[in-house]
């Protein structure tokens, strides 16, 4: 029997839930589903720039090897160089470093890293 799933994308979240969420899932890996959507969005629908940013490296940054989270931090990174055209060079930085721990390990990092970078690229036109 074929399941079908259904994709949306979630809304942001008030900044002090999402901030609360994020910091929960950082402390306690289960929690990172909540901390999934959080990020994800607060990247793709969240108009404050700077607090997109600043969650994602948080993020990307202090998530544990191995977490879904550090991908997704990436990814996210991605979304919010298209959506808004710019990033701070620590963003670029910790995207390029995120994208190259998941070329070495995907077992650290995974591949949506990868996809983030190439975002980064292609919006900021970097290549």
């Amino acid at each position: 029997m074929h399941v079908h799933r259904v994709f949306f994308n979630p809304p942001a979240l008030p900044h002090d839930e999402a901030a609360e969420t994020l910091e929960r899932a950082l402390g306690d890996r289960s929690y990172e589903g909540e901390a999934a959507s959080a990020l994800v969005g607060s990247a793709l629908n969240d108009d404050d720039h700077e607090f997109v940013e600043q969650w994602c490296i948080q993020v990307g940054t202090r998530a544990v090897p191995g977490s879904p989270l550090l991908g997704l931090a990436g990814l996210c990174l991605g979304h919010t160089a298209r959506r808004f055209g710019h990033l701070s060079a620590e963003a670029v930085a910790l995207v390029r470093a995120l994208a190259a721990r998941a070329e070495a390990d995907p077992t650290d990092v995974d591949g949506r890293a990868l996809d983030g970078l190439d975002d980064v690229n292609d919006y900021l036109h970097l290549r």
